[in-house]
């Protein structure tokens, strides 16, 4: 009876993939997965990992290395494709390594690509529009977004820990990003959640900051195929066993191997 249920497990008919990706595509890639015929298995890191693109990179290949490590009694893999919920993010997963299990990264420079569709779409708008910054509802579930709120429990910690008048310079100091910015684009990708909560936390933050606020369907093709395949090279890169991630200077791949 043991061995006919070992049986029945190994000889699976759907294929079974391990997504590691950041916490902002959680509602996107569970949607999307749910109407595929493959399994999935996830691992969603922190958003915040990004402020340290050393940790963000450390955290994703051990991530690799413990699911490329995972196999079943008779030694296979519990897993076919590790697939990577990334763009290169500040050159964050650059260097990662492949071991027996094949990695598929998409050729973007950051999630905003996944949203819109492509690098093409993300590059047109962003060349139009220099000064925005990005709101979906993954970003908004994932941290504290420029905005009223986020002031408020910013200048909270800071006098708590450094007292009134070091509070007031530390939050000069930490707004002074904010001068390169001044437009606000939601993207909305339709079906996977309440969209007008998240528009109208938008506006909410738009107007606080008095920023120009846009709006745009995303389009999510490229999560799809991110989830499914096929993966064809102007998209993704494929890193087989013993492959390192690298980036290049070329906006049509963003990324190669070595």
């Amino acid at each position: 009876m043991a061995t006919q249920y070992k049986d029945i497990i190994r000889n699976r008919y759907t294929k079974h993939y391990h997504i590691i990706g950041c916490q902002v595509f959680w509602r996107e890639f569970s949607y999307f997965a749910s109407k595929s015929p493959n399994m999935y298995s996830y691992s969603f890191l922190k958003q915040c990992l990004h402020n340290s693109p050393d940790i963000l990179r450390d955290s994703v290949q051990k991530k690799i290395d413990e699911i490329s490590a995972d196999v079943d009694d008779e030694g296979k893999h519990r897993y076919d494709i590790i697939i990577l919920g990334y763009g290169l993010c500040s050159k964050s997963i650059e260097n990662i390594v492949a071991h027996d299990i094949p990695v598929i990264i998409p050729r973007a420079h950051d999630c905003i690509t996944l949203f819109l569709g492509s690098k093409e779409r993300y590059r047109e708008y962003f060349d139009k529009n220099p000064g925005t910054y990005w709101y979906t509802p993954g970003w908004i579930d994932a941290t504290l977004m420029p905005g009223e709120k986020r002031d408020e429990e910013l200048r909270k910690y800071y006098i708590d820990e450094y007292g009134q008048e070091n509070a007031d310079y530390l939050m000069e100091i930490e707004q002074g990003w904010m001068d390169n910015y001044n437009n606000l684009t939601y993207v909305e990708i339709e079906n996977i959640c309440d969209n007008k909560k998240y528009k109208e936390i938008t506006k909410e933050s738009s107007k606080y900051l008095n920023w120009n606020m846009d709006e745009l369907k995303g389009d999510p093709s490229l999560i799809i195929k991110l989830l499914n395949g096929p993966w064809d090279e102007k998209e993704f890169l494929i890193l087989e066993k013993g492959e390192t991630l690298i980036a290049t200077d070329e906006e049509s791949t963003i990324i190669s191997k070595k």
